[in-house]
This record gives C-alpha cells, sequence and structure tokens, in this order.
C-alpha cells in the first residue's frame, strides 16, 4: 500500500548531511579505544639511580620480596585477598611475570623522586640517564614503555626543566643513532594553567626540527595533580582545552593522589587514593577523556612495603617483618583494585616490593572476569555483531570492542593466557589485529 511524505528529498538530504557532517567530527574527537598496549603501571625512579639493566634488577629484588614474604600461593593469597581457588595459577603467573618482564613502564625522575640539585650536577645526570637508555635500547633491557619527568614550568624550574629535556634527547639521539626508544613520552607535572602545554609543544617542535624527527616524535602525558589542571580560574573544566592544545603528541593522563590532595588542603593522615577529593578528580578525567583513546593512570600508594628490621635475630621481630609487610601489600593490593574496578587500568608503583602486588591483584582481577568476558565475546563473535542476550547482561555492537580489549590488556600483561584467549574461539591472529570491526570483516569475507 503506497505512503506518503511531507519533506522532500532535496530537504532530508540536506539535513541528513548535517547529521553526517556531526558525525564525523565526534568520530574525530572521540575515536574510541584503539586497544593499543596500556602498561598496567608506571614505575618511577630518581633519574641518578637510572641505569640500563634498571628493569631486570627490580624484577630481582621483586622475586626475593615474594620468596620471603609470601613462599607459598597459600600465603600470598591471603597476604593480598586474593580467591583462594586462584592463588596457585596467580602465584605461577606473577613469578612468570617477574622473571620474563618485572616493568612495563618506567619514568626516570627529574623531579619529586630526583628534588633539586646545582646546575652541573643536574645536567651531568640527565646527560648520564640519556646514555643509561641508550644503552637499554642497544642491549633489548629497557621495559615496553619509558620516559622522563621533568621538572613543571613554573617560572623558578621553567628553565631548568627545559634545559634537562633538552640535554637528555640531545644526548640520547646521539648515542641511538637518531632513534628514541618504543613508547618514549615526557611527563608533565603540575600543570597550572594551558601555558604549560602550549609551551611544551613549542619546545618538542623546535627539538623535532633541530634533532631531525618526525613532526609528532615527541609525546607528552598530563600529569593531573592541581585543581588548576581540573578547573581554569573562570570555572570551565580545563582538561579538553589541554587535550586541543596538546592534539595528536597526548599519550596519557596520570593522576598525582598526594599532590592533590594537598592542593585540596587535606590533611596527610588522610591522604589517600580512596579519599572522596581523588574519586571526583578521577570522574573528571574520565569524563574529559571518555572515547578519545588517551589512556588513564591513577596515582600510588605511599605505604611501602618495607620490613621494620633489616637483620631480624627473634620469631618475634621475624613476624613483625612479615605483618608489615603484608599490612602494606593488602592496602597496596587493595588500591590496585579500586583502580581497576573503576576503569582505570594503570597506576604508579614506587618500590620493587610493590610488583608483586600490583601483578596479583591485576591478575586477580582478570581471571576472575574470565569466564563471563570469555562467554559474552564468543557468543558475539557468533552471532556477528548482532545484539546478543547472555545471563542477564545484555549487549550492543558497542560492547564488542570492550570485550575484545578485556583479552587484549589480560593477554599483554601475562593474566590471561592464549589458550584462554583462543577458547573464546577467536584466533591469536584475530586478536592480533587489535580490532573488533576488522575481525568481524574478516569472517563475513570466508
Amino acid at each position: 500500500m503506497p505512503v506518503r511524505t511531507s519533506i522532500s528529498d532535496k530537504k532530508l538530504g540536506k539535513a541528513l548531511a548535517k547529521v553526517a557532517a556531526a558525525q564525523a567530527r565526534v568520530s574525530r574527537r572521540y575515536p574510541g579505544d584503539s586497544g593499543a598496549r596500556q602498561a598496567v603501571h608506571t614505575v618511577y625512579g630518581g633519574a641518578h639511580l637510572f641505569s640500563a639493566d634498571t628493569a631486570p634488577k627490580l624484577g630481582q629484588l621483586a622475586l626475593r620480596s615474594l620468596e620471603a614474604y609470601a613462599p607459598t600461593p597459600a600465603i600470598f593469597a591471603q597476604a593480598i585477598n586474593l580467591p583462594t581457588a586462584q592463588a596457585g595459577t596467580i602465584y605461577e603467573r606473577v613469578v612468570a611475570k617477574l622473571k620474563r618482564e618485572p616493568v612495563e613502564d618506567f619514568r626516570i625522575d627529574f623531579e619529586d623522586g630526583y628534588g633539586n640539585r646545582a646546575d652541573d650536577e643536574e645536567d651531568g645526570h640527565a646527560a648520564a640517564a640519556a646514555m643509561e637508555v641508550a644503552r637499554g635500547l642497544a642491549a633489548g633491557t629497557l621495559p615496553p614503555f619509558i620516559g622522563i619527568r621533568i621538572k613543571p614550568l613554573t617560572g623558578e624550574l621553567a628553565r631548568r626543566s627545559l634545559r634537562t629535556l633538552d640535554i637528555f634527547l640531545t644526548e640520547l639521539l646521539a648515542a641511538s643513532n637518531g632513534a628514541l626508544p618504543p613508547n618514549f613520552v615526557v611527563t608533565l607535572p603540575k600543570i597550572m594553567s594551558k601555558v604549560d602545554v602550549e609551551t611544551l609543544v613549542t619546545v618538542f617542535e623546535a627539538l623535532e626540527d633541530k634533532l631531525d624527527l618526525d613532526h609528532g616524535a615527541l609525546r607528552m602525558e598530563f600529569m593531573v595533580e592541581t585543581t588548576q589542571s581540573i578547573f581554569d580560574p573562570g570555572g570551565k573544566a580545563i582538561l579538553p582545552r589541554l587535550h586541543q592544545i596538546a592534539g595528536a603528541r597526548l599519550a596519557g593522563a596520570h593522576f598525582g593522589t598526594y599532590d592533590y590532595t594537598a592542593n585540596n588542603e587535606i590533611t596527610a593522615a588522610f591522604q589517600g587514593m580512596g579519599h572522596p577529593a581523588c574519586d571526583f578528580a578521577k570522574q573528571m578525567m574520565k569524563l574529559a577523556f571518555a572515547g578519545t583513546g588517551v589512556p588513564l593512570s591513577d596515582g600510588a600508594t605511599n605505604i611501602m612495603p618495607v620490613a621494620p628490621h633489616k637483620a631480624p635475630s627473634t620469631d618475634e621481630q621475624k613476624k613483625a617483618n612479615t605483618d608489615a609487610v603484608h599490612a602494606a601489600w593488602k592496602l597496596h593490593a587493595t588500591d590496585v583494585r579500586r583502580s581497576l574496578v573503576g576503569g582505570v587500568y594503570q597506576g604508579w608503583d614506587l618500590h620493587p616490593a610493590q610488583l608483586p602486588t600490583r601483578y596479583g591483584a591485576v591478575y586477580g582481577f582478570f581471571l576472575e572476569g574470565l569466564a563471563s568476558a570469555g562467554e559474552r565475546l564468543k557468543n558475539f563473535v557468533d552471532k556477528a555483531a548482532q545484539a546478543t542476550l547472555v545471563g542477564d547482561v545484555f549487549d550492543d555492537a558497542a560492547t564488542g570492542q570492550g570485550l575484545l580489549n578485556f583479552f587484549l590488556r589480560g593477554l599483554s600483561c601475562g593474566a590471561v593466557t592464549e589458550a584462554e584467549a583462543t577458547a573464546t574461539g577467536l584466533t591469536i591472529d584475530e586478536f592480533k589485529t587489535r580490532s573488533f570491526v576488522k575481525i568481524l570483516a574478516g569472517r563475513r569475507a570466508k
């Protein structure tokens, strides 16, 4: 039976053209999660202490701590509240990770972990750290992600900060035959205004020109640790504008727990990752960067798993050491899990003895959700992107990449094995595409 319409094809075409143009703008601004690997942590260490073999050395220290204070899976599981049924699997994978790739990301620190020193001394450390990075790059001992944190661009420190950056990059590229390490990034701390980001972009462009780097080769990550990096003086959210200034150079946004809480006049006794002020700031970060592909990182647990007795001679002292380490481990694991539940998949680690709990908590999180995520992904792929109902969870097409990313994150950090991933019905080659759309397109073409 014929139907009648009131809008002409010409007017409808104009309306649809507006929709298409708007969607194109949204797609450019919000491309979504790329599926690229994101480190589960960033380990920070003073620039004066960095060497080409820092990462493997930290792994050795982490293994010693695990062997000393959690020699069995049951003890480790009890210490950080892991499910007993998964204790053996998690423990085995944590040990393997600490031997294979103990550090995923390392930031050579010229700021809080380094302090203010004489100019000649910092010049020397900047050059020495660059040489060590070049050595590590040649030897294959660097972690998959690496970078430096410069000092903030304040009136007193801006010149020193940018000089350190210049020395480091100039010496590094001279020693490495012009090669930057993969996933190299510069961390910009204590942002007070958009001028900080504009200045760093300008310096990046000048360095790329002088050092014969491709335009855009130098990338930055924001430290969100001041109230001024949340709202500008007029009360407007500033993170989206900072992102616009940095553009494709923005590699991540990291939350600074203790500077931010201090900036909010919260006393030291109550400064921690679970404070409501931190929740607010991280929610602002989530809103600002949702759908943009910019990965987020949480802050650090600052209670270190350090034994009070260096050479315990009595059972009482040995127990005190174990209790102290286990208490710090439990707090760290709780903080890590809290971040993961909140959708923040990276955080800071400050001590080698935090590496076992970082991986233990991360692996527990992924293994806990493995069965349900695997079932949902398998059903979703089988129905070739048609909406499907599995149990009481309804998935639509937008969920496909999210489910795939769950497995990509688990695979990259060692929480999930290839056998567990392929139980979904996807092949490893399909996982390597890192794109749910490409997987479906490939299957439809067969």
